[in-house]
């Protein structure tokens, strides 16, 4: 069974630090990229961070670069983000995804999603 599972969300300063751990079972760790995604009450998903399975490049978005660094795990076959310097808009429920980082869209497998509440 395919499972993705985050944990690290809570409520946090702005300032603050966390740092998410996506754990991954059920499938060949190695042959995917994994992406951070997050949403906020009413708005749409968006793609965080990603690092890839193929050479550990690394992508973020432009609202989190400089705060948020993506690693990954190969031997526990766990993706952490660390975040940094948290906004309240970093507000979301965060999840991981494991798939292609040049396809968001078209992801693979999902998580749950843990819950990132930054107060101002």
């Amino acid at each position: 069974e395919v499972q993705l599972v985050e944990s690290g969300g809570g409520l946090v300063q702005a300032g603050g630090s966390l740092r998410l751990s996506c754990a991954a079972s059920g499938f060949t760790f190695d042959d995917y990229a994994i992406g951070w995604f997050r949403q906020a009450p009413g708005k749409e998903r968006e793609g965080v961070s990603c690092i890839s399975s193929s050479d550990g490049s690394t992508y973020y978005a432009d609202s989190v670069k400089g705060r948020f660094t993506i690693s990954s795990d190969n031997a526990k076959n766990t993706v952490y983000l660390q975040m940094n310097s948290l906004k309240p808009e970093d507000t979301a429920v965060y999840y991981c995804a494991a798939g292609d980082c040049s396809d968001y869209d078209g992801m693979d497998y999902w998580g749950k999603g843990t819950l990132v509440t930054v107060s101002s």
